[in-house]
């Protein structure tokens, strides 16, 4: 491609709306325009990229035994209702009618849709296990959508989804789609960690995600420094230790003028921090049920995992005003002593295994001493509901836990029977017997993998793609389009590289060279190839865009050397 042909408009400054790196190095770079909140227009740099990515997930795809398919955008509201995530998923859905007043909702994603074709076409355990994905664009009514492609209203995304006869099929495949992610992540050329990971409204039994390892990512990975543990902070555990146990006491109340914070308890009371439980007052969103969420003073409350313990679909703290109507002070709060009335107990799973512990006094300025789990009080429901931090101890092995950010790119699933039993999708094993088949789900955000790759690979002068989804690999770029000899070997290395099949752009503009060279930087072309004053020789400067290293070299030894380097950078 000549540029000066080209639809690229680079900007110097960054727009307003931009927050972060791939949000304002696309919009300036060209290569996506803004058409209102969360909904964006690919231009041709960006979609040259977008097409890249596409195609390396299509290659393993299919390289791993899958089949491509193209499921509607527009999906009719009884499907929803009958899986019984009409409801759940309500305010995300981007739902509308037809003349008619049937209700409709444009696609935030696929079970519902391919769960119906695989009911009405597979009947026999002889036609399973299958494999099906699609990459198509998907809709969701975030509250508000943000920095550009990572968080959009319309996103592209490719979803597969497997069925099976047996549990054992299901893992071969959830086993096969996790190194089929891995490669495709490699070939992208990201630095990743697939991480243990929580379902959320999808469902399932278990299920990965796969993190781009950004500083700007928006989840926090807790990994283990000596072993492949990782998880993402929703799900992540960690080995405790318990103080030792003492003979149960009795409980006695005692006075603890202005002392609320579990740090001034402890040090008050002179008591262990291990020997403490603090309450927390939560509230399912969605019933309005409150919940006491009792934990060891030194840890804090998972609202992920909460949230599954009591099967809710979005938990928050109880405000002081809402405390207060329940007759309950804040930093005196505690589960002995207490009429809770409808209020139901969960209890992290480390409360158990303290003797004599010290909790809310239900009085400004109390705290209870001695307080026994089982003899005192106890819980409606027992779950592990803490966060784990960098600095505890790997459950696994024993190796100090640490942390990074990450940004979620890819998300494998164990769906089980969940919509199968609800959509009744059925198949007959060898015995004549009728089961619910079973599924996975396996997504990656197309569009965000893109926006991670700037946000891993960028620096003070703009993009630096990784080669294999680079929209051009080369930008071949003649210093002086005055001088015939510089134009004349631009042109002819331009037109080897393409017929090598190199994705090459031959910037051609009467522009300065500082000014293409900027460019460049900010389009983030992995080599830019200038020829310059030895151009009558024959000799040109390689530049590498990652490290900035620069080679003279013949003009025929160009191809071989930028093969070579593809292979690096």
């Amino acid at each position: 491609m000549r540029f000066s042909k080209s639809y690229i408009k680079t900007l110097k400054e960054t727009p307003k709306e931009a927050e972060i790196a791939s949000h304002k190095l696309l919009l300036r770079a060209g290569m996506i325009k803004k058409l209102t909140s969360g909904v964006y227009t690919y231009l041709p740099l960006g979609l040259k990229a977008l097409k890249k990515v596409e195609n390396i997930v299509r290659r393993e795809m299919d390289r791993a035994g899958a089949q491509e398919i193209f499921m509607p955008v527009l999906q009719p509201a009884e499907l929803w209702k009958e899986s019984g995530r009409w409801e759940v998923m309500g305010p995300l859905m981007m739902k509308l009618q037809d003349r008619a007043k049937r209700d409709f909702v444009l696609g935030p994603t696929h079970e519902e849709v391919v769960t119906d074709v695989i009911r009405n076409d597979v009947a026999s355990y002889k036609q399973l296990p299958l494999n099906l994905y699609q990459i198509q664009t998907k809709f969701r009514d975030e509250i508000r959508p943000r920095f550009g492609l990572m968080r959009g209203r319309e996103f592209i995304m490719k979803d597969a989804y497997s069925f099976h006869a047996t549990r054992e099929s299901l893992d071969e495949e959830f086993d096969n789609m996790e190194a089929t992610y891995k490669r495709i992540f490699s070939s992208c050329g990201l630095k990743f960690r697939p991480v243990e990971a929580d379902s959320g409204a999808i469902g399932g039994s278990g299920s990965k995600e796969f993190h781009v390892l950004a500083d700007s990512g928006e989840d926090e990975i807790i990994y283990c420094e000596s072993c492949d543990y990782a998880a993402n902070v929703e799900t992540a555990v960690s080995k405790v230790f318990h103080a030792e146990k003492e003979e149960l006491k009795a409980v006695e109340l005692v006075d603890t003028p202005n002392v609320s914070k579990i740090e001034n308890v402890v040090e008050h009371l002179k008591v262990p921090v291990e020997r403490t439980v603090k309450a927390m007052m939560y509230r399912d969103m969605g019933t309005d049920q409150v919940y006491m969420v009792l934990i060891r003073g030194d840890y804090e409350v998972n609202e992920t995992k909460l949230k599954n313990a009591v099967d809710a679909i979005e938990v928050e703290l109880l405000t002081d005003e809402q405390l207060e109507k329940l007759g309950l002070v804040k930093g005196f709060i505690g589960p002995f002593g207490i009429d809770l009335g409808d209020i139901k107990v969960v209890a992290d799973d480390t409360v158990l295994e303290i003797t004599n512990h010290t909790a809310g006094g239900n009085k400004i300025d109390t705290h209870y001493i001695n307080v026994n789990y089982g003899r005192d009080y106890k819980a409606d429901i027992i779950k592990d509901v803490k966060t784990v931090k960098p600095g505890h101890v790997c459950e696994k092995c024993g190796g100090t836990l640490a942390s990074a950010r990450g940004i979620e790119v890819g998300h494998i699933f164990k769906l089980g029977t969940k919509y199968s039993e609800k959509l009744e999708a059925t198949f007959i094993d060898e015995k004549g017997v009728t089961h619910p088949i079973i599924m996975g789900c396996y997504g990656i955000g197309v569009s965000r993998t893109l926006a991670s790759a700037i946000e891993q690979n960028n620096d003070e002068f703009g993009i630096v793609w990784p080669s294999a989804i680079a929209p051009y690999v080369v930008d071949v770029i003649p210093a002086n389009m005055k001088d015939a000899g510089q134009v004349a070997l631009a042109e002819e290395l331009y037109n080897s590289l393409l017929d090598d099949g190199i994705d090459t752009m031959l910037d051609d503009r009467d522009e300065r060279p500082g000014f293409k060279f900027k460019d460049a930087d900010l389009i983030g072309f992995p080599f830019k190839v200038i020829c310059g004053k030895k151009a009558a020789e024959g000799i040109v400067e390689l530049k590498i865009r990652k490290t900035g290293e620069t080679f003279e070299i013949s003009k025929d030894e160009v191809i071989s050397k930028v093969r070579e380097l593809m292979k690096q950078y």
